[in-house]
């Protein structure tokens, strides 16, 4: 199964101020603030939500194919990906502009000062999906994540007109986007992603209610954070998945990315939709316990034993065959 993840490819600059924003400002002067901070802590990490997905799924052994837009500084990040199976021949490279950034800087209370920079994240609406299809032999499923919005809705529309299933998964997004762009991104998707809170946003928007919703799409899965995940179908009983038990809670960040990926290997693996969502649960786990989106190991024997705990013997049976 020929899976396209498109989406944000970023890099993230995180530093640690030790002291606190609020000592800095003066209440009087905040029309003309001028500020320098000088850190002690500087993380460098990979991100991005198609780069984290595609990550996990190359993890997982599923060679997914990596859609979107990097600047000329993406030889390494290219690099790292391709060493951990992700095709990223498709990842068409800015000639003038840099790959996504986000620059934060977090003080002492947690509080944080960020900007995030589009750069070549812009031109990935120029990114014609049969282009990709033709290279790799034809496409089973794209999954359309956050990108430059005119992107999400071209690739949309092309899944559409060439008849390629799709997920739609919004994620960061949803917030700027209105009720009308979020019908057009969601109404035939074969999968709509989203955590609980973005559910309630995705019908508030619409305006359609959840029975409108599960009639125009096929599949509902909704992550419920420490609870799991439910997958929703038209006139069926859904199919609720909890989470495997957390050795330690060390970072939240890209847990969602990593369901996304152990869900979607799955489906390329073929095993039901319950095993799927099990796998996504259990690959979310590792990147909780982990500082950073892609800093996790995949290592197969672990996997398995805490899989199996968690899922019973017949479920790890039937995953044992696929992991390579």
């Amino acid at each position: 199964m020929r899976i396209a993840v498109t989406g944000s490819i970023a890099t993230d600059h995180l530093m640690t101020f030790p002291g606190r924003f609020a000592d800095q400002l003066v209440a009087d002067q905040l029309h003309t603030v001028s500020l320098s901070f000088l850190v002690d802590k500087l993380d460098v990490r990979r991100g991005g939500v198609a780069a984290n997905i595609a990550f996990g799924m190359g993890q997982l052994g599923t060679r997914p194919i990596l859609v979107g837009a990097a600047g000329a500084d993406f030889d390494e990040y290219r690099a790292w990906l391709e060493r951990h199976g992700v095709d990223t021949d498709s990842v068409r490279i800015s000639d003038t502009l840099h790959t996504a950034r986000f620059v934060c800087t977090t003080d002492a209370d947690h509080n944080q000062i960020g900007s995030f920079y589009t750069g070549a994240m812009s031109e990935a609406r120029l990114i014609e999906l049969k282009t990709v299809a033709d290279r790799v032999g034809g496409l089973d499923l794209v999954s359309i994540g956050a990108d430059d919005p005119e992107a999400m809705l071209r690739h949309t529309e092309e899944c559409r007109s060439r008849s390629i299933p799709f997920a739609a998964d919004f994620s960061q997004q949803i917030a700027r986007m209105n009720g009308e762009e979020i019908r057009i991104l969601l109404d035939g998707a074969t999968y709509l992603f989203s955590n609980e809170y973005e559910k309630g946003l995705i019908e508030t928007k619409t305006g359609w209610s959840d029975e409108e919703i599960l009639s125009r799409v096929g599949h509902r899965v909704t992550t419920l954070g420490a609870r799991g995940v439910r997958i929703e179908r038209a006139g069926e009983d859904p199919i609720e998945v909890g989470t495997p038990d957390e050795e330690r809670k060390a970072d939240p960040t890209g847990v969602g990315d990593a369901f996304r990926a152990g869900f979607m290997s799955g489906l390329a693996w073929g095993v039901s939709l319950e095993r799927a969502a099990q796998i996504g649960c259990m690959l979310a786990t590792l990147v909780i316990e982990t500082v950073g989106t892609q800093e996790y190991q995949l290592r197969r024997g672990h996997f398995m034993e805490r899989f199996t705990k968690a899922y019973g013997d017949e479920a790890a049976e039937e995953v044992r065959g696929h992991l390579g």
